[in-house]
């Protein structure tokens, strides 16, 4: 007898007197093994210990397991607690449901474990998320020889085929809303522009920023400000480390002096909503002392109190262009910019 735990089918057949064809019809295509014959396999397995053919050796087999990859170089948590990130996962588990796809969540964190975590997923393709700075993460992926889109744009390497949105259009938009309404006291609520900066940036500081979405959105913010005939230096920059503590610190320091802004240019929504609600408890009235204009259209934003006006990317469309690439359909060639919507909600008006 095989040592359990060591079973293998032919085993099987071997303690039921069958071949091995039979055998594995009784696990994979038992209408046409007949009754007596069926029972008598699976009684030497249950015998032996042997649990059934390996799903994933199946599947991998004929060539193909139907499901995504979604890979970030965050640990696991960042797919549910990022506002961005969990309703881009929304979309495409939308999409896969649909399909009749599963997915599956890889962390490419650690150095160590990418290879492994990559190589080893059972996956037809990987949709890859925030690859700046993700160089490991693609060359692994790439290596894996199985189709793949990244949500970037701002890698360097251009061959990647990437997803992103027009965020120097978008940023524009949200410049052009609150200038239109008035306002010319402005400032910037700003994304990393590195792993350390918190507070005040020059400009210089966001042209060299390392995150391209960040100093995507400091260019449109400065052409509507250009446009309307507004400094670029009259609109204070701070950074923030994308969390709550860091956005309340740079709004205390923001709105320490006389010279207060009447609108502030928010680079995510989650910064904005934190910034809303550090002026409402200091209490100043959004909009009435100060507009707010976020950026991604998170569901959240529209549930908010006030409901906060936003830069809407078109998280339906990125999720099924990347969905259908990574299950092999149609790919994407080079780098696809998707445009974004200005969705004006209760955090904006003309200034007092």
């Amino acid at each position: 007898m095989a040592e359990k735990g060591l079973v293998r089918l032919r085993d099987v057949a071997r303690e039921a007197g069958v071949s091995q064809g039979t055998a594995s019809n009784v696990f994979n295509r038992p209408e046409v093994v007949r009754d007596e014959v069926r029972e008598r396999v699976l009684q030497a397995a249950d015998k032996l210990g042997y649990g059934g053919p390996s799903v994933t050796g199946r599947l991998l087999r004929a060539g193909r397991v139907n499901a995504v990859g979604v890979a970030a170089i965050e640990p696991l948590s960042y797919f549910f607690e990022d506002l961005w990130a969990r309703h881009l996962l929304a979309e495409i588990s939308d999409i896969c449901d649909a399909q009749g796809a599963g997915v599956a969540l890889v962390s490419a964190l650690s150095e160590e474990r990418v290879d492994w975590n990559i190589q080893s997923a059972v996956v037809d393709g990987f949709i890859l998320l925030c690859v700046e700075g993700g160089e490991r993460l693609v060359e692994t992926t790439r290596a894996r020889k199985l189709p793949y889109v990244a949500l970037a744009i701002g890698a360097a390497d251009t061959s990647i085929p990437a997803i992103g949105v027009d965020n120097v259009g978008g940023a524009r938009q949200a410049g052009e809303h609150l200038i239109g309404l008035g306002h010319k006291r402005l400032s910037i609520l700003s994304t990393q522009i590195n792993d350390s900066h918190v507070g005040r940036a020059s400009e210089a500081d966001m042209r060299a920023a390392k995150y391209s979405t960040t100093r995507d959105r400091a260019i449109g913010y400065w052409q509507a400000m250009t446009a309307a005939g507004i400094e670029i230096s009259s609109a204070p920059i701070m950074v923030t480390q994308e969390d709550a503590k860091s956005t309340n610190d740079t709004m205390a320091a923001l709105f320490s002096g006389t010279e207060r802004p009447t609108a502030i240019l928010a680079m995510s929504d989650k910064i904005a909503m934190w910034a809303v609600d550090w002026l409402m408890r200091h209490g100043l009235s959004v909009p009435g002392d100060v507009s707010v204009v976020g950026f991604d259209g998170v569901p959240e934003a529209a549930l908010a109190t006030p409901k906060l006006t936003t830069v809407q990317q078109p998280m339906k469309a990125i999720a099924r262009l990347a969905v259908e690439a990574a299950l092999g359909g149609e790919q994407v060639e080079g780098r696809r910019v998707l445009e974004t919507e200005l969705v004006v909600r209760e955090t904006t008006a003309p200034p007092r």
